[in-house]
C-alpha cells in the first residue's frame, strides 16, 4: 500500500512539472544595427517595434545603429523599423527560438522627397535582392529556405530549383541548368569576390557536385540571378549566387550540433572577450556515411568520405575599419575496388576500379572601411585552389589491373578585390571596383589511345594565368517611381590577349503601389576552362599542338522584361520573359562536326575550336509566391523555354538543357503544439517538379559493337529527348523549444514515390546490350540537431 501510495505521489509530481514545462512561456533577445541601404552607415536613433504586441514593445537604435529588444516570446515576430527620412520597413516572421539570439542587420532606403512621410504599409520586400543594383532576374533567399525547403538538404543550389528557371540536370548532384544554359555558365562569389566551385565531389571547371562544403550555419541572406545581371558581375553567362557571410553572436557563446545521414555537424560561435564587438564562428562536419562505412556496414559499391571546415573570424578596430578573416575547405574521396569474379559482373563499369579526389579550399581576408557618412571602401584578399585526381583500370579477363588513364587538376588562384561604394544623395549612388585574379595551375590528362590501347598524354601544362576585372554602376533614382541602373564591365584575360567591354542597362518603373514594370540589358562574356586552352593534340611526328589556346571569350546578350505585382501583404506574382543571344561560342573546327562548347559538362576538350557557333534561349516564367502566413507559404514556378545552338554546318540543334517547360510546386505548413505559444512546433514540407527530359545523342549501335564502347550517332545531336522528368520530396520535422535550447528532428524524402527518371543511355560491351541509367531513387535523410 505505502509503495502504491508512492508511485501515485510521484506520478503526480512528474505530471505537474510535465504541465509546467509545456505551459512555460519562453523569450529571447532580438538585436542588431540599422544602416543606410548604400552607404552602409549607422542609422542612429532608428526605431524598433515589435508588432502585434501588447502592450507596444520597441525600442530606439543608440548612435552606432545597434538596437536590443529583450524577452521576446519565442515564434514567429516581426518587426517595423522607422527613421526620420527613410522608408519604414517591415520585417515578417523572424524565427525566434529559446536555443539561439536573433541578430540582424536591417537596411532602410532614403527617401527622395525630403520631408515628405513615406510609409509602404504591408509592402512585401522578401523577394527583392539584396544588391540595390540588381533590377531584373534576381531575389534574395534566406538560409531558413536551404534548411526548410523539402530535399533542400541545407543546400543553396538544390534550393534554388524550386526557382523560375531553374532545373537539376541529375539529382543525384545539386549541378543545375538556367534558363537552358550550360551549368558551367554559374558564378560563385562570396565577399564580393569569385570563389571556387563549394562542393565535395565536383568535376573539373564544373559548377556543382555531391553535397556542398558550405555550411548554412555560416551563410546569411544571400542573392540568386538567373540574367541580365549588375555590371560588378562578370565572367559568368548564365547566373550568379552572390553569397554573404553571417557573423558570429560577439555577446555570449552559441552552439549546434546536428547529426545526420549525410554528416555530423560542430558549429560554435561566440565573442572574443567582453565589450569588444568581435566574434568567431566555426562549424566543421565528418561524413556519417564514412563512419558507417568503417563499422563494417556497406552502403553501396563505392566508398565515399567528406569531411569539411568553415569560419568566420570578425575583428572590428576602433579607427581602422572592419577585418574579417573567412573561409572554407572540403576534402572528399571516392574509390571502387572490382570483385575479381566475372560472375559477379552485371555489366561493363562492374570491371573497373576507379578512384577520385576533389579537395577545394580558400581562405580570404576582408577590410571594410567607412570612409565618410556616404562612402565605403571593401577590399577583400583570397587564396583559394582546387585539387582533383581521377584514376581509372580495367580488370582484364585474367584479373590483371590495366591503366586507362589518369586525370590530375591542380588550380590555385590568389584574387583581389577593392570596391568603393559612394551615395551622392538620395537620388545618386555609385559602385566602382577592381577584381584581379593570379592563377597557378598543374594540370595532366592522360587516356588510353583507342586504336592501340597506349596510354596517350591530353594534357601536361603547368604555369599561370591572370584575369582582370574593373567595373562601374551608377544607381539613379529619377522619381519615387523610377529607378535607373546603368554600368561598364570590363573582362582581360593575358594568357592569350583577350579582352572585353561589356555594357549593362536596367530601368524599373512601379506603376502603382504594388505593382512594378522593369527592363534589363546586359552583355556578358566568360573565358573557357584551362583544360580547353590546355589541351593538346598529338602529331604524325610525335610533336603536340594546342589548337585551342587562343580561343576567345564566349558572349551573349540577355534581355529581360519583367512584370511583378503584390496582390495581398503575403502573395505575390511575378513574369519575366527573357531572350538570350549567345555568339562566338566555340564549336568544331570541323564543319562536319555538331559539337558546340554550351553542351559541354567537363573541364576538357582537346580537338580543334574556332568562335564561330551560336545559340539562343528564349522563355517566359511565371510565379507565384505565398510568403509564410497563418504558419503557410507555397511556391508555383513555372517555366516555358526553347535552348537552340548553331553548329559549324550553320544548322541549328536543341542543346542538351533544352526541356522545354518545367513546372514546380514547394509549398509547407507549420502546427504549433502544446500550450506554450511557439514552444513545439511541427512541421510538413512537400516540392514537386514536372520538366521535360534532357536529351540525348542516339547511340550508334552497330559502331557501338565494333568498337566495344558506346558510339553516337553524332549527325543527330540531341535528338532524343528523355521521358518527362517527375519528382516528389517531402520532409517532416519536430521543432521543439526548451529553456536554453531548441532541438529538430526532421525527415527528407527524396523522391518520395521513387519514380525512375531516365537520365539517358548507354551500350554495355559486356552484355551486348544498350542499358538506361536513371536518377537517384528514393534516399530518405534523417537528421536532429540541437541549438543551445
Amino acid at each position: 500500500m505505502k509503495n502504491y501510495s508512492f508511485v501515485r505521489i510521484a506520478l503526480i509530481i512528474l505530471s505537474l512539472l510535465f504541465n509546467q514545462a509545456k505551459a512555460q512561456n519562453f523569450t529571447q533577445t532580438i538585436r542588431g544595427t540599422v544602416t543606410d541601404i548604400i552607404s552602409q552607415s549607422a542609422l542612429p536613433f532608428s526605431t524598433i517595434v515589435l508588432l502585434n504586441s501588447e502592450p507596444i514593445v520597441g525600442t530606439v537604435a543608440d548612435i552606432n545603429g545597434a538596437f536590443q529588444l529583450n524577452d521576446i516570446p519565442v515564434g514567429k515576430q516581426s518587426l517595423k523599423i522607422s527613421c526620420v527620412g527613410y522608408k519604414d520597413q517591415f520585417i515578417q516572421n523572424i524565427v525566434v527560438s529559446s536555443g539561439k539570439e536573433v541578430v540582424l542587420t536591417i537596411s532602410l532606403e532614403e527617401n527622395i522627397i525630403q520631408g515628405k512621410e513615406v510609409v509602404i504599409t504591408g509592402k512585401v520586400e522578401k523577394n527583392k535582392p539584396l544588391n540595390e543594383f540588381t533590377t531584373v532576374s534576381g531575389r534574395t533567399f534566406s538560409v531558413e529556405e536551404t534548411q526548410k525547403y523539402a530535399a533542400a538538404v541545407n543546400d543553396p543550389a538544390r534550393m534554388s530549383t524550386a526557382f523560375a528557371g531553374v532545373i537539376s540536370t541529375d539529382d543525384g548532384n545539386n549541378t543545375i541548368a538556367i534558363r537552358g544554359n550550360s551549368p558551367n555558365g554559374l558564378l560563385w562569389r562570396m565577399e564580393g569576390v569569385e570563389i571556387p566551385n563549394p562542393n565535395h565531389f565536383s568535376g573539373v571547371a564544373t559548377s556543382g557536385g555531391g553535397i556542398s562544403i558550405l555550411s548554412s550555419q555560416l551563410l546569411t541572406n544571400s542573392d540568386f540571378l538567373t540574367g541580365a545581371f549588375a555590371a560588378e558581375y562578370g565572367n559568368a553567362l548564365s547566373g550568379v549566387f552572390d553569397m554573404k557571410l553571417r557573423k558570429g553572436n560577439n555577446q555570449k557563446t552559441e552552439r549546434t550540433i546536428q547529426l545526420g545521414v549525410l554528416g555530423t555537424d560542430v558549429a560554435i560561435e561566440g565573442p572574443f572577450k567582453k565589450d569588444y564587438k568581435g566574434s568567431y564562428l566555426f562549424n566543421y562536419r565528418y561524413s556519417t556515411l564514412s563512419v558507417i562505412e568503417k563499422l563494417g556496414v556497406k552502403l553501396g559499391g563505392a566508398t565515399t568520405t567528406f569531411q569539411d571546415l568553415s569560419f568566420n573570424v570578425f575583428l572590428p578596430t576602433t579607427k581602422s575599419g572592419n577585418f574579417s578573416l573567412f573561409g572554407f575547405g572540403g576534402l572528399s574521396k571516392q574509390y571502387y575496388d572490382a570483385e575479381r569474379d566475372s560472375l559477379k559482373w552485371e555489366n561493363n563499369y562492374d570491371r573497373y576500379n576507379w578512384d577520385f579526389k576533389s579537395n577545394t579550399g580558400a581562405v580570404g581576408l576582408s577590410h571594410f572601411i567607412q570612409l565618410n557618412k556616404q562612402a565605403y571602401l571593401k577590399t577583400t584578399l583570397l587564396g583559394s585552389g582546387t585539387w582533383k585526381y581521377y584514376e581509372e583500370e580495367l580488370i582484364d579477363n585474367d584479373y590483371k589491373s590495366k591503366s586507362q588513364g589518369f586525370h590530375k587538376d591542380d588550380q590555385n588562384k590568389i584574387a583581389l578585390s577593392s570596391i568603393l561604394t559612394k551615395k551622392f544623395d538620395a537620388r545618386n549612388s555609385i559602385k566602382a571596383g577592381i577584381i584581379a585574379n593570379s592563377q597557378f595551375y598543374n594540370i595532366e590528362k592522360t587516356s588510353a589511345n583507342e586504336v592501340t590501347d597506349i596510354i596517350e598524354t591530353n594534357v601536361h601544362e603547368n604555369g599561370n594565368g591572370f584575369t582582370l576585372q574593373s567595373f562601374v554602376q551608377w544607381n539613379f533614382k529619377a522619381t519615387e517611381k523610377l529607378t535607373l541602373n546603368t554600368g561598364l564591365h570590363s573582362l582581360v584575360y593575358t594568357d592569350n590577349n583577350t579582352y572585353s567591354l561589356e555594357p549593362r542597362l536596367s530601368v524599373k518603373y512601379d506603376v502603382t503601389k504594388t505593382q512594378s514594370v522593369s527592363l534589363g540589358y546586359g552583355l556578358h562574356q566568360q573565358t573557357q576552362a584551362l583544360g580547353v586552352y590546355k589541351g593538346r593534340q598529338q602529331n604524325g611526328d610525335g610533336t603536340y599542338t594546342q589548337a585551342n589556346k587562343n580561343l576567345g571569350f564566349s558572349k551573349a546578350h540577355h534581355l529581360v522584361l519583367g512584370y511583378d505585382r503584390s496582390i495581398t501583404e503575403y502573395l505575390r506574382i511575378k513574369l519575366e520573359a527573357y531572350y538570350q543571344s549567345l555568339f562566338d561560342i566555340p564549336v568544331s573546327r570541323d564543319s562536319s562536326e555538331t559539337f558546340s562548347m554550351l553542351n559541354n559538362e567537363s573541364g576538357y576538350f582537346t580537338d580543334p575550336l574556332v568562335n564561330e557557333g551560336r545559340g539562343r534561349n528564349y522563355g517566359l516564367e511565371l510565379t507565384i509566391e505565398q510568403f509564410l502566413h497563418h504558419d503557410f507559404y507555397f511556391l508555383l514556378s513555372s517555366s516555358l523555354y526553347n535552348s537552340e545552338y548553331k553548329a559549324s554546318n550553320n544548322y541549328w540543334y536543341d542543346t542538351r538543357f533544352n526541356g522545354n517547360f518545367a513546372f514546380s510546386l514547394t509549398a509547407g505548413k507549420e502546427f504549433k503544439t502544446g500550450k506554450g505559444f511557439g514552444n513545439r512546433i511541427l512541421g510538413f514540407n512537400i516540392k514537386s517538379v514536372y520538366a521535360g527530359g534532357l536529351r540525348n545523342t542516339p547511340i550508334d549501335y552497330e559502331a557501338s559493337v565494333l568498337k566495344g564502347e558506346t558510339q553516337y550517332i553524332e549527325s543527330r545531336p540531341f535528338d532524343i529527348q528523355a521521358p518527362n522528368y517527375f519528382r516528389i520530396d517531402t520532409k517532416f520535422s519536430v521543432k521543439r523549444n526548451r529553456p536554453k535550447s531548441t532541438t529538430t528532428w526532421s525527415l527528407d524524402l527524396q523522391n518520395a514515390t521513387n519514380r525512375k527518371n531516365v537520365y539517358g543511355e548507354y551500350y554495355d560491351p559486356l552484355t551486348g546490350k544498350t542499358k538506361t541509367s536513371y536518377q537517384a531513387p528514393l534516399i530518405p535523410v534523417l537528421s536532429y540537431r540541437i541549438d543551445f
